[in-house]
C-alpha cells in the first residue's frame, strides 16, 4: 500500500469553493392552466441545465457545451468525489487499486481502466469519447496537454495545506458545476458538516475535547521504516482539528498535502503518554507498525507503553472527499472513546 501511496504523491501527487449558480425560471399567464405552467417551467429548467457550463480550475476557466455526463477520472480522490455526487465515471485510473484503498465509496469493478494515475493510457481514454477529463495538478503539463486533445480537462489540486477542508468544498463544487449535480453537492457537504458536529459532540461527551493524538502511515524498505506524519495542514489532520483534537505533530508538512516524514528516532519527541497514535494499516502486507514492534526505541515510547496505538479502519483514502472524511471521523471517535458514533 505504501509503495502505492508514495507513487501517488510523486507521480500524481481559500476557504469556500466555486459556488454553483442555479437559475430559477418561472412562467405565468392568465390564460394558462397550472399544469401547462408547470410543464413550461420544467422545460425551461431542463433547457438551462443542459446549457453551456463554465467552471474555473487551477489553470483558469474551463468551458463545456453542457454539463458533462461522460467523465474520465484520473485520480482516486476525484473518482470518490464524482461517485459521491452520483456520477459514475466512464473510465478511471487504476480501478483495482481504487477498490482496494477506497472502499468507502466503491467503484464498479467493470469500470474501464485508464492506466496508472499520472501516466494514463491516452488510447484507452480516447476510445471512451469522454466529454470531460478530471485530473490533479500533480499531473504533468505535457500529459494534460495531450489529454486536452481528447476532451476538456479540469485540473484541481489533490489538497491544499493552507485550508484542506475549504479546498475540499471547492473541489466538490467545481465537479458539481461541471456535471450539473449542484443539489447533490449541497447535500453531500451538509452531511459531512453534520458528521463533524456529531463527532465533536461525542468526543466532548467522553471527555476527549483537546485530547492529544498523532496520525501516521508508513512503509518498510530494505528493513528501514519510514513514518509519514499527518500535520494539522493535512486533510485528515484538518478534520481532527475540527473535532477539537490536539495534533502533537505540527511541523515539516509539505504545502499541499501536509505530510512530514520521519523515522522511529524522530518519534521520540512525542512525550505524552495518553496521546493516541493513529495509523493506517496496510491491507496487503505487514504494517510498518508491526515492524516497529520489534524496535527497542519504539517499545519505550510513552504512548506505545501505554497501549495507545490504534489502527484506522482500512479503506479510507487519506486524500479523499467528504465520504472519506466521514469514515475517518467514525474511526477516530471509536478509537478514542471505545464507542461507535451512531
Amino acid at each position: 500500500m505504501f509503495t502505492a501511496l508514495r507513487r501517488a504523491r510523486t507521480a500524481s501527487l481559500a476557504t469556500a469553493g466555486a459556488a454553483a449558480v442555479v437559475l430559477l425560471l418561472s412562467a405565468c399567464g392568465t390564460t394558462e392552466s397550472s399544469a401547462s405552467s408547470s410543464d413550461a417551467g420544467a422545460a425551461a429548467t431542463s433547457a438551462a441545465a443542459s446549457g453551456p457550463v463554465s467552471v474555473t480550475d487551477e489553470r483558469g476557466p474551463v468551458k463545456l457545451g453542457a454539463p458533462a455526463t461522460k467523465v474520465a477520472s484520473l485520480e482516486w480522490g476525484l473518482t470518490e468525489n464524482l461517485l459521491s455526487l452520483g456520477v459514475t465515471p466512464v473510465g478511471a485510473a487504476d480501478v483495482k487499486g481504487y477498490n482496494q484503498y477506497d472502499t468507502v465509496v466503491p467503484l464498479p469493478a467493470d469500470t474501464p481502466d485508464l492506466g496508472q494515475r499520472g501516466t494514463p493510457s491516452l488510447d484507452a481514454i480516447s476510445a471512451l469519447d469522454p466529454d470531460l477529463i478530471v485530473v490533479t495538478t500533480d499531473t504533468t503539463d505535457k500529459v494534460i496537454g495531450q489529454l486536452e486533445k481528447i476532451a476538456p480537462v479540469i485540473a484541481m489540486k489533490g489538497s491544499d495545506g493552507t485550508d484542506p477542508i475549504g479546498y475540499l468544498r471547492k473541489t466538490v463544487n467545481v465537479l458539481a458545476q461541471a456535471t450539473g449535480t449542484e443539489d447533490q453537492a449541497t447535500a453531500l457537504l451538509s452531511e459531512f458538516d453534520a458528521r463533524v458536529t456529531a463527532g465533536k459532540a461525542a468526543l466532548a461527551a467522553a471527555g476527549k475535547t483537546g485530547a492529544a493524538f498523532t496520525m501516521a502511515d508508513g512503509w518498510v524498505q530494505s528493513g528501514t521504516v519510514t513514518v509519514r506524519m499527518y500535520t494539522p495542514n493535512s486533510f485528515l489532520g484538518s478534520i481532527a482539528a475540527q473535532l477539537g483534537l490536539q495534533n502533537e505533530w505540527t511541523t515539516g508538512g509539505d504545502p499541499d498535502y501536509g505530510l512530514a516524514t520521519t523515522d522511529v528516532e524522530g518519534l521520540t519527541k512525542l512525550k505524552t503518554a495518553d496521546s493516541t497514535f493513529l495509523y493506517v494499516a496496510d491491507i496487503t502486507a505487514d504494517s510498518f507498525v508491526d515492524t516497529l514492534g520489534k524496535n527497542a526505541i519504539w517499545k519505550k515510547l510513552p504512548f506505545v507503553a501505554a497501549g495507545n496505538v490504534k489502527a484506522v479502519d482500512p479503506g479510507i483514502w487519506m486524500f479523499g472527499g467528504p465520504k472519506a472524511g466521514e469514515a475517518y471521523i467514525d474511526t477516530v471517535v471509536k478509537n478514542l472513546t471505545g464507542t461507535a458514533l451512531s
